[in-house]
């Protein structure tokens, strides 16, 4: 016997994505539905080989699902949210909304899975941002070796992290640049993002940070230990698919490079390709498709005590999102609900 499964927000990116990895990895289902606001209502999508078509999330009583996994904005979530978790579905969401109450558990299934326990409270599990994710799976095994007291990261940021907007915007901008009388100006980010970097996502702080900056810092701190200090620039770039984050780590305890590759090779979701060579290094077209977090890079850093450098890509659509939300789905029924 599987689970009743719910897609919210099935014809955006993440909840497209989320379909094609429950079924790449084979979670058992023993139903589906797809549901997407009222203007995308019919819509077709594609589970395995099976095309559905989306129902009206406005209408849908979420009574009798086990799980719903949501890939909406944080406005639609915190309407439809409590109502799926009343009716006794938990939901896996993918928006910020949840991710800092202390009554809603913030998990990364290779780093905290004992978190899931913690669902019942509001019957809602919290995704992380998409730079946290993949730089927590890097993180806790070296925090466990050494203990890790500072982090200073930088990240380069493709623009499907903005959605379908913001994917559009670089195609339309590139080709627009090639053809001076089809100009095509910025809408979905600040700046023209072709051929171009913007240090600037989410909305600014008081403090000079922003937002996503903020989330990285308030994540980091509650998936693997709040005595850890981290300090963010996040950029936006124009790669389609793919973050990328050079992280400097200043440990505790002394931690040999060599030392810190053979753990990360061991790490859960973690491939280090790591070679002092031209082409020895991921980037972010290579990640595209794949489960994995890359590790590449490693380095110690002579400039403090006890240092390290590592540069740190994965597919944002997959495990900074949709493989994440299914990662806490299989965690959650292999810990909890023990169908299938």
């Amino acid at each position: 016997m599987g689970y009743k499964i719910v897609v919210v927000g099935a014809t955006g990116n993440v909840g497209r994505e989320m379909l094609n990895i429950l079924d790449e990895r084979q979670f058992p289902v023993d139903a589906i539905e797809v549901l997407a606001s009222r203007r995308s209502i019919g819509t077709e999508v594609s589970f395995g080989d099976k095309t559905l078509k989306t129902k009206d999330l406005d209408t849908f009583d979420f009574t009798g699902w086990d799980m719903a996994l949501f890939a909406v904005g944080s406005e639609a979530t915190k309407k439809y949210a409590p109502l799926a978790a009343k009716a006794g579905c938990v939901v896996i969401d993918n928006s910020s909304l949840y991710r800092y109450d202390p009554d809603v558990p913030l998990v990364v299934p290779e780093v905290n899975p004992e978190a899931v326990l913690d669902y019942s409270k509001k019957n809602i599990i919290a995704n992380p941002n998409c730079s946290t994710a993949q730089m927590v799976v890097a993180l806790k095994p070296l925090h466990d070796r050494a203990r890790i007291k500072r982090v200073v990261v930088s990240t380069y940021q493709s623009v499907s992290g903005a959605g379908k907007d913001g994917i559009d915007e670089l195609w339309d901008q590139t080709k627009s640049i090639y053809n001076p009388v089809d100009n095509k100006e910025f809408n979905k980010f600040t700046k023209q993002i072709a051929f171009n970097v913007i240090p600037h996502i989410d909305v600014f702080m008081e403090d000079g940070s922003t937002k996503e900056e903020w989330k990285m810092v308030v994540e980091t701190k509650k998936i693997i230990d709040k005595d850890i200090k981290v300090t963010a620039t996040c950029v936006r770039v124009p790669v389609f698919v793919g973050h990328s984050e050079a992280i400097n780590i200043e440990f505790e305890d002394h931690l040999d490079e060599d030392e810190a590759r053979d753990i990360l090779r061991e790490a859960p979701g973690v491939m280090v390709i790591d070679k002092r060579e031209d082409g020895g290094y991921v980037t972010p077209i290579e990640c595209v498709g794949d489960f994995a977090t890359f590790i590449s890079r490693i380095r110690q850093d002579s400039t403090i005590d006890n240092g390290l450098n590592l540069w740190c890509v994965s597919d944002n659509l997959r495990k900074g999102a949709a493989l994440n939300a299914v990662q806490i789905a299989e965690t959650l029924g292999q810990r909890v609900l023990k169908k299938g």
